[in-house]
């Protein structure tokens, strides 16, 4: 059984532990600081903490002692000199058939969030950024450096290092999660194969699933059988809005992923995906996904209504778990509010490991399940808005 869920809120990092047969969240460290994503090294145990400080800037955290201190990385994530991205800024445009234009211009990289970080053996790590950067350390974070094959990749414009002007167009569009306000891309997913880890997964909003097989250095779309059904172009093979993807650890060709446009399946790598939404079920928008770490077929999600009235669904807040590959799905409500419930759930605060299902919302309520979801107990009412949920 997990020993420890830790827990990213808008106002610090918490960490809940079981004890008396009771789950105890308690504050860790950075009290009053966002912590957009926290997680445990599984190679060396060490803590992790993404902080967005609203005077300082982006910061990496770490802890050696299970949270009991914790103190700046000794490497701290920057943009290299001369790093520039193409930027598509909308505007109102009443001659446009949907109403809205875009102004295309290249910006200077500077770092707007830290938003999510990822591990494999050897010492490596991973930090996925706005706007859209992958930063990689091989010494354990003793130094980072920008991936810059991904960063000057053809579908963003190509190398823009020195550019004083887009003089091509981009397929990475924004999001609106950067907490400097920035509508940049950003990547929020990084799926290191536990077998190989020079394979890495990434998933972009807005721009969809990318994916290497030689260590970074070169990078190819991983988007075949997602649809864009909402744009004139539903085959387009970029401009995916992927909200999530998670591996499993044992079984990693197994691969599921919460987009904007429903819920994707992959058991061949993610070389392709199939839809398996069921809105009948409530099955359809959300924005997290766990993954059974041994059975890749079993997953869980939280849906929402949609991306405009983000709350839980009506008839109350619900848990869905598919056992078969999201061919069937059950919702799983034991223990979960059923009135007046207004939970959203980011993309990162839904996880699963060693038995322990947890899940946090931004109304800074904590549930745990330790039976698969079959039933929930409420740890927390009281907690900042979540951001991110770890168990283990």
């Amino acid at each position: 059984m997990a020993a420890q869920i830790l827990v990213g809120t808008r106002k610090g990092t918490f960490i809940v532990e079981k004890s008396d047969g009771r789950w105890r969240p308690r504050l860790a460290g950075h009290a009053g600081a966002g912590s957009n994503f926290v997680a445990r090294d599984p190679y060396t145990g060490r803590l992790w903490a993404l902080l967005g400080h609203g005077h300082w800037g982006a910061k990496l955290s770490c802890s050696d002692d299970g949270g009991a201190t914790w103190a700046d990385a000794a490497a701290q994530i920057k943009y290299p000199e001369g790093a520039k991205y193409i930027a598509q800024d909308m505007y109102e445009d009443e001659a446009s058939e949907y109403g809205v234009g875009w102004r295309i211009s290249t910006k200077p990289a500077t770092l707007a969030k830290l938003w999510v970080i990822g591990f494999g053996p050897g010492g490596r790590i991973f930090v996925g950024t706005i706007p859209g950067g992958l930063f990689e350390s091989r010494d354990g974070g003793a130094s980072f450096e920008l991936n810059r094959p991904l960063w000057s990749h053809e579908s963003r414009g190509g190398d823009l290092f020195g550019a004083t002007e887009a003089k091509s167009e981009t397929k990475w569009f924004g999001t609106p999660a950067s907490e400097g306000g920035d509508f940049a891309a950003g990547i929020h997913s990084i799926a290191v194969d536990p077998r190989d880890p020079d394979r890495v997964l990434v998933a972009v909003s807005t721009a969809g699933v990318i994916e290497t097989r030689d260590g970074g250095q070169t990078w190819h779309p991983r988007n075949k059988g997602m649809l864009l059904d909402h744009t004139p172009e539903p085959d387009a093979e970029w401009g995916h809005d992927t909200h999530f993807i998670e591996q499993c650890r044992d079984q990693p060709e197994h691969i599921w992923q919460q987009n904007h446009v429903g819920v994707y399946y992959s058991s061949d790598g993610a070389e392709t995906w199939r839809k398996v939404s069921r809105p009948e079920q409530g099955v359809h928008f959300g924005f997290p996904v766990t993954v059974d770490p041994t059975n890749g077929r079993r997953a869980w999600l939280v849906p929402g209504r949609s991306d405009q009235e983000r709350m839980a669904l009506e008839g109350g807040l619900f848990v869905a778990r598919t056992d078969d590959g999201g061919e069937t799905w059950q919702q799983l409500r034991n223990g979960l509010p059923q009135e007046a419930a207004f939970d959203v759930v980011y993309r990162h605060a839904l996880h699963n490991a060693d038995g322990v299902l947890a899940f946090g919302s931004t109304t800074g309520n904590l549930y745990v399940s330790e039976d698969g979801g079959d039933s929930f107990i409420t740890v927390s009412n009281n907690l900042p808005p979540i951001y991110s949920v770890r168990v283990g």
